[in-house]
């Protein structure tokens, strides 16, 4: 059964005109029914939802869902935890806040507060932008939808921002976390005398989706270029994160938890392995690992960890030597 405060959300809302409010109301409705796999209710709710459109909606109502948003998002079910992952102090207390708005989202909603899900996170390649993304997901058990460019920028004027709304309105109605990886690629700054006026009309038209959004449609945008975001973008961030370059303890505490995660003996120390890996991002201590995890299952049932980790070691820095700064 729905729960009271979104009865009561909607009834009030319809009652009153509020056309915005009721929308929300109902699309919070619709996920809950889908997040119970009402699926059933959860499309005829949606039907009925859709029908209140005018006659002049997007084309996007005519169509069915897969054929609407077909190549614009990848969807996965999520595994990563956030106790897997190596963050900062602020960083894990700010993402352990949200997801405790998110599981109390009744308590909020009783007060007339709706969960922050709006982030930003920025930080170089390879700090660990889309492990948080997908650890959030996995921590608020819903799906990951990765946005893909590829299907969602179009070569012909409005229509980006047409694909933009077909993907907006096919996620709204279930519990997600939608994630933009290279934010800036569609939230450029505007004031930018060199953007096409199209690209400034596809801004506006994803802060506006962005606005539209239901609090359980959790957007999370990373960027390794935040100055080239338009100013907008942060005023509509709740949360604003940082993920820099791993320190030396950061390195070590993953190379430790990785150790008795998998039990894969490195037979180095990880202060001596996070020494000879200076400059090694997240995603690459994360492939190094996993090259020594297959060498060590490939050397047979007791596999000698020290020659293992420093035969990879050597492998590692002859590649580094190609390109010293390509971190």
């Amino acid at each position: 059964m729905a729960r009271a405060d979104l009865l009561l959300a909607l009834v009030q809302s319809g009652a009153g005109g509020d056309d915005l409010a009721f929308r929300r109301a109902a699309e919070a409705l619709i996920a809950e029914e889908e997040n119970k796999k009402h699926n059933v209710l959860a499309s005829q709710l949606t039907v009925a939802l859709r029908r209140k459109r005018s006659v002049n909606a997007t084309s996007v109502t005519a169509l069915s869902r897969n054929e609407a948003t077909r190549g614009l998002f990848h969807e996965q079910e999520p595994e990563r935890r956030i106790a897997d992952l190596v963050l900062p102090a602020e960083a894990r207390q700010s993402v352990a806040q949200l997801v405790e708005e998110h599981y109390r989202r009744d308590l909020l909603r009783s007060h007339g507060v709706e969960p922050r899900h709006r982030i930003l996170l920025v930080g170089p390649p390879g700090g660990g932008k889309t492990s948080l993304a997908e650890a959030i997901a996995t921590e608020l058990a819903v799906s990951l939808l990765s946005v893909r460019y590829e299907g969602l920028i179009g070569s012909f004027l409005g229509e980006t921002a047409s694909r933009m709304e077909a993907l907006f309105d096919a996620v709204r109605v279930r519990p997600c976390v939608l994630f933009f990886d290279e934010f800036d690629v569609v939230a450029k700054e505007r004031g930018d005398t060199h953007e096409t006026g199209e690209i400034k009309r596809v801004v506006s038209s994803l802060l506006l989706q962005v606005d539209r959004l239901p609090s359980h449609v959790v957007v999370i945008a990373a960027t390794n270029h935040a100055e080239l975001l338009d100013r907008a973008v942060w005023r509509r961030m709740q949360l604003r994160l940082e993920l820099p370059h791993p320190t030396r303890a950061g390195k070590i505490e993953w190379l430790q938890g990785w150790s008795a995660k998998t039990g894969i003996e490195l037979g180095l120390s990880p202060r001596t392995v996070a020494d000879r890996l200076a400059r090694v991002s997240f995603a690459e201590l994360e492939e190094f690992a996993l090259d020594v995890q297959r060498r060590s299952i490939l050397c047979g049932p007791e596999p000698d960890g020290a020659a293992v980790t420093q035969q990879v070691l050597k492998q590692w820095a002859a590649r580094a030597g190609d390109g010293d700064d390509a971190d």
